[in-house]
């Protein structure tokens, strides 16, 4: 599948190095974070999930580092139900907006602990396509 992240965008993170790619996802996650926030926050028995995904925006904008826990955080994303395999798929319109924001803060954090690339495309394009879908179902919007 063909990314919505520009070459040029592709090209300054591959030649950019890791603090480059820190700062780019953590501007990604936090672009997203209304959304997972809003979405979820009166959900019962969401409220861990809540403070996991804000504290986990708020590390990765420490971008002179990479995240000393990126993988156990991941583990712990990974469990949040947005990312659980679900036999009838994602068909709620909440339930896809949250989705994207889960799937965007995990490449974040994995970018954000290995410095890959391709991990922070990968971020970029879920949230292209999460706003690209609001911007579509926006009465008026263009």
């Amino acid at each position: 599948m063909e990314k919505l992240v520009e070459g040029a965008v592709t090209e300054a993170l591959h030649g950019g190095g890791g603090e480059a790619i820190r700062l780019y996802v953590a501007a990604c996650a936090e672009r997203m974070a209304p959304l997972f926030v809003g979405l979820r926050a009166g959900d019962p028995g969401r409220e861990a999930d809540l403070d996991f995904y804000a504290e986990s925006v708020r590390d990765l904008w420490h971008a002179d580092r990479p995240l000393a826990d990126a993988a156990e955080g991941v583990r712990q994303l990974e469990r949040f139900p947005e990312l659980q395999p679900n036999e009838e798929g994602i068909t709620d319109v909440a339930d896809t907006y949250a989705f994207f924001a889960a799937i965007c803060l995990r490449y974040a954090m994995l970018a954000h602990g290995s410095g890959n690339a391709d991990d922070a495309v990968s971020c970029g394009h879920a949230v292209l396509t999460a706003m690209g879908m609001l911007d579509q179902n926006v009465p008026g919007a263009r």
